[in-house]
């Protein structure tokens, strides 16, 4: 039996219990009592600066704008595909925001680094916030995973954190801050930078929803088969031979069930439509 979408009121709540459970396992904060009222303002901050805000770009500005405060100039927000890769960065596409370095980016979905990135192993394993230092001394971690980590440096991302974000519905992101300077975050930092993220991320899944409420309703029964398929990895001519139609067919439903779940990315609709309840993999 399918559970109904959540509301937006039912969803923040059920995030905020995540949130709460999550803070209870976050290293205790000492910091002194000046530089701990100046991080809580900069926080006060960016939460009245967050509401009324109207596209997730804005927020995501943000939040980059908040994570100064801790010397982190690079953050990066992913969606993960149902293969558990990150998406390739896209213009506008809220599933995936970043402002890491572009050659780094390039590199990344280069070298297939997606595949064998530790930090989505560690993620889907982890409730709270974790350092990437604990990660690559990790006894379990590979020569190869480590080489993601040693290869970031060269681009500048020296050392950083990484938020899981296991949502409602089966729904997961990974949050990551990342500095340019070789040594670990402060617990105090950590504990921001988290509970910022899941403020972010429970924003950005309000966006989500309340873009796609009307239209996903409207899936034809034929864009569902095509956005199945293209969730279990099929391309339009192999979409075609299955349910026997053509390649331009295919895509004609591809596309229209693209527009209805609010994206110009085939795989970002496939895992909107998984989120959704409206195929099962």
């Amino acid at each position: 039996m399918e559970t109904p979408p959540m509301s937006s009121v039912s969803q923040r709540r059920w995030i905020a219990t995540r949130v709460s459970g999550q803070l209870s396992l976050a290293p205790t904060m000492h910091f002194p009592t000046a530089a701990g009222e100046a991080f809580a303002g900069e926080f006060s901050r960016f939460l009245y600066q967050t509401d009324g805000v109207a596209k997730p770009e804005q927020l995501f500005d943000l939040l980059s704008a908040f994570a100064l405060n801790f010397n982190c100039p690079w953050i990066a927000y992913g969606s993960l595909t149902p293969d558990n890769k990150f998406l390739k960065p896209a213009p506008h596409d809220p599933a995936l925001m970043q402002n890491y370095p572009d050659e780094w980016q390039e590199r990344y979905f280069e070298m297939g680094y997606d595949r064998i990135d530790p930090i989505i192993k560690t993620s889907r394993k982890r409730v709270g916030a974790f350092r990437w230092s604990e990660v690559y001394n990790d006894a379990s971690t590979t020569e190869d995973e480590r080489r993601v980590f040693d290869e970031a440096a060269t681009f500048g991302l020296r050392s950083g954190i990484s938020v899981p974000l296991h949502g409602p519905n089966g729904n997961f992101a990974i949050m990551s801050f990342a500095q340019d300077l070789d040594r670990d975050f402060q617990n105090c930092a950590i504990t921001y930078l988290q509970i910022a993220a899941f403020h972010f991320y429970i924003m950005v899944e309000q966006f989500a929803n309340s873009r796609v409420k009307e239209d996903v309703a409207d899936l034809s029964p034929r864009e569902k088969e095509c956005i199945l398929w293209t969730a279990r990895g099929k391309s339009s001519w192999e979409i075609g031979i299955v349910l026997g139609i053509s390649v331009n067919t295919v895509n004609f439903h591809i596309k229209n069930a693209m527009r209805k779940l609010d994206t110009t990315s085939r795989t970002v609709a496939a895992i909107k439509a998984v989120n959704f309840k409206l195929i099962e993999l």
